[in-house]
């Protein structure tokens, strides 16, 4: 079922068929290029196929009627996902993501407006004052993502990130509903 619809991407709930891609992507195909962008410095512990669709299944929304993760698609193909995870609930400290695992589909727009939709879903089906992401100053692709659709660098923690033996300064970046609605209102007058 797709949620939102873009101009080249669309975002949809994963289907069994979608966990079962999204585990290749993420723990069989050989080149796993995603990982040296996203979150390269954290570990992410191997998952059996059954594990991953049972942690997916179990986890699906990130408030009622609001869900954790989308698919990311492009004439109804798999490419990546969107997601969202909660730093600290009690004061509505919400952090937002996207892989675009295909790497077919980078440097195409493709995460721009799929992140853009992502965070439009956000704001449009919570009451939430501001969205957040996190990254590393190596990943100057989804910093340029950010910027792109309005978010702010709102920290740098210099050197508390290594990648492949380098120190890089974790990013933190956000957006401000009243600060959406104008980003917004230029990605209408654009289409």
């Amino acid at each position: 079922m797709v949620v939102k619809e873009g101009r080249k991407v669309s975002l949809r709930i994963a289907t069994q068929e979608d966990l079962e891609t999204l585990y290749y992507w993420k723990y069989i195909e050989k080149e796993q290029v995603a990982k040296k962008w996203n979150g390269p410095y954290i570990p992410e512990k191997y998952l059996t196929k059954a594990e991953f669709i049972e942690q997916w299944e179990s986890n699906k929304e990130i408030l009622p009627n609001v869900l954790k993760v989308l698919i990311v698609t492009v004439n109804k193909q798999l490419i990546g996902t969107v997601a969202a995870y909660w730093v600290d609930q009690n004061t509505n400290w919400l952090e937002t993501g996207i892989v675009i695992y295909d790497k077919n589909y980078w440097n195409g727009g493709y995460g721009s407006e799929a992140y853009a939709l992502w965070i439009d879903y956000l704001f449009e089906n919570t009451t939430l004052h501001r969205l957040g992401m996190s990254t590393w100053s190596g990943n100057k692709r989804i910093m340029r993502v950010a910027e792109k659709i309005g978010m702010q660098i709102e920290a740098k923690i210099r050197d508390a990130r290594i990648v492949n033996e380098q120190y890089y300064d974790a990013i933190k970046m956000g957006i401000l509903r009243n600060e959406w609605k104008n980003v917004k209102e230029v990605y209408k007058k654009e289409k």
